[in-house]
């Protein structure tokens, strides 16, 4: 059977992964992503960090949020490969696992926004924007939820 035509199938006739929830992964895993690329600065590592998250009780908490958005990272990873078969059992409930990463990313928005005494900043700004097109992807998107279901 040919899927040349059908762009969301891969060779093996599978749902691949939507792009958009890539993107979403890597705004959940932001702090990680930063803290990755501080490692190639050699003469201020600690400089980028404080670019986008000037308090270090607020990087701290991007790191521990954004694990769990690197666990959902690992299981897109083993359904690619379909193994090992134990991986079925999260890839089942990472709609769940994704809409809790939101609202955990969101009481931390809001902690911030508090913490900086109700001012605007672009970084806030930006982060409550992605934050609510993810949900919005999350809970609207066909082709998650078909992506979500295939491996059954």
């Amino acid at each position: 059977m040919n899927f040349s035509h059908i762009r969301w199938l891969d060779e093996k006739g599978q749902v691949k992964p939507p792009i958009y929830l890539y993107g979403m992964l890597i705004f959940l895993a932001r702090g990680w992503c930063i803290w990755i690329a501080s490692l190639t600065q050699a003469n201020d590592r600690a400089g980028l960090v404080s670019l986008f998250y000037p308090h270090k009780a607020d990087f701290i908490m991007s790191l521990i949020a954004g694990l769990g958005a690197v666990f959902i990272y690992i299981v897109v990873i083993a359904e690619r490969k379909r193994s090992p078969e134990w991986f079925r059992i999260p890839f089942g409930q990472i709609k769940w696992m994704l809409l809790g990463l939101l609202l955990l990313d969101g009481g931390l928005l809001i902690s911030r926004i508090v913490n900086s005494y109700y001012l605007y900043s672009w970084s806030t700004g930006l982060d409550a924007l992605l934050l609510f097109w993810s949900t919005l992807y999350l809970v609207k998107s066909k082709r998650l939820s078909l992506y979500l279901s295939d491996w059954k």
